[in-house]
């Protein structure tokens, strides 16, 4: 299980990181993200979810939490960030333009979660 976490908590700080990049390609060129985009921002907050899983199970199993930090910087601040993006998304007059919410918000996404993984790894 802990191969598994490690491997999702990589997959996670990738798949964040891609969604600023495509933006800000997105952006230069002037055309709208296709469906990928939002196939990568669904699996990002699955891979979230499955992640929260296997550090549940770690715990149950007598694993310790590495710090407090790494259980805020994985899960409950990228959480804030997801709802925030979905709540200003939704909320968007232009319909086109909720692509760039979730691009900011990828942004912030992968800095939560690479530190979660350093905190996770003990890298300081």
């Amino acid at each position: 299980m802990d191969t598994v976490h490690r491997f999702v908590g990589f997959a996670i700080v990738g798949l964040a990181a891609i969604l600023p990049l495509w933006g800000l390609v997105a952006l230069i060129i002037r055309r709208e993200p296709n469906r990928l985009f939002w196939r990568i921002v669904a699996l990002l907050q699955v891979a979230i979810v499955v992640q929260l899983i296997a550090g549940v199970v770690l715990l149950a199993i007598g694993r310790r939490l590495p710090s407090i930090l790494h259980f805020m910087y994985g899960v409950v601040f990228p959480a804030i960030v997801l709802v925030i993006a979905h709540v200003l998304g939704r909320g968007m007059a232009d319909e086109k333009d909720t692509w760039k919410v979730f691009a900011v918000a990828g942004f912030f996404l992968f800095g939560l979660t690479l530190r979660a993984l350093t905190t996770g790894l003990d890298v300081t």
